[in-house]
């Protein structure tokens, strides 16, 4: 099964091996089927199976080799979360000493792990959900990593670097995979619409809670608090970068970033399947 539009170093950009990832995690055998071409894949719609599929593209790497997290966490896809790991290497490839911010790590901790697997990154990675990070920790414990990835805790829901940033920190960049949807109510449609596209009315596949699903006044609300806050803190990070999902919403960033003295802006576009998305990055250093 290959994938379209990964980063050209994506990994899985040419397709998954099944008999490869069977060995990787022998649970996946009980979860393979055949489609109407005979192909070895699995069911989209059933949340073990995606779950455990995604187990498997992980342990690819030598470094992963345990990643277990409550099924109601947001299971994230892999090769997506790759390629956003593979545009920021490309974003900041004259750095040294590369350090990462990654803000609303979740239980799964999956842009660290990738980040230190693919290009032994360090990384701060933070969340609020005191459960997600006791997850994520013992996930770092579990893989022996605790010199790379460190986790803090965020204790204001309505503050995103403040709180988190230390005088002493200093960030080749920072990333952000924000939540999309302005309340719970607007999630669960979300859901209920996905999955009745999926064939499966009971679940959402990919799973998530809500600090993980939905911010108060949704994307566009959190984007741009991240973009002030990032004001004052423009020393601390020589870029920074989040994943938008809704187009509409990169022109009035844009339009706010200038007010602010943001001196560079770019959009870089990321495709998986069907699904479009883009990073939106910007500095406020001299470049």
């Amino acid at each position: 099964m290959k994938e379209k539009g990964l980063h050209p170093k994506n990994k899985f950009n040419k397709g998954y091996n099944f008999d490869d990832l069977m060995i990787k995690n022998p649970v996946l055998k009980e979860l393979v089927i055949k489609n109407k071409f005979d192909a070895i894949t699995i069911d989209f719609s059933d949340p073990k199976a995606v779950k455990e599929l995604n187990k498997a593209l992980l342990f690819t790497f030598d470094k992963i080799t345990v990643w277990d997290f409550p099924d109601e966490n947001l299971c994230p896809p892999i090769p997506g979360r790759l390629d956003y790991i593979h545009h920021l290497a490309d974003l900041i490839s004259s750095e040294e000493n590369i350090k990462i911010l990654d803000i609303g790590t979740g239980a799964t901790c999956i842009y660290p792990l990738l980040g230190v697997a693919e290009y032994a990154w360090s990384f701060t990675a933070s969340d609020i959900d005191l459960e997600s990070l006791d997850t994520a920790q013992d996930i770092i414990y579990d893989n022996k990593l605790e010199s790379k990835i460190e986790l803090r805790q965020q204790f204001d829901e309505q503050q995103i670097l403040k709180g988190i940033l230390k005088e002493d920190d200093l960030f080749s960049a920072t990333m952000c995979n924000p939540p999309f949807y302005k309340s719970a109510a607007e999630a669960q449609g979300a859901n209920r619409r996905k999955t009745r596209n999926l064939g499966n009315n009971a679940v959402r596949n990919f799973s998530g809670n809500n600090n993980e699903l939905w911010y108060i006044g949704g994307e566009k609300a959190f984007l741009h608090n991240y973009l002030y806050e990032s004001s004052l803190f423009k020393d601390k990070s020589k870029w920074f970068t989040s994943l938008v999902s809704k187009k509409e919403n990169i022109e009035s960033l844009e339009k706010s970033s200038k007010k602010l003295g943001v001196t560079a802006f770019k959009v870089i576009p990321m495709s998986q399947g069907n699904k479009v998305s883009r990073i939106v990055c910007w500095s406020f250093n001299s470049l």
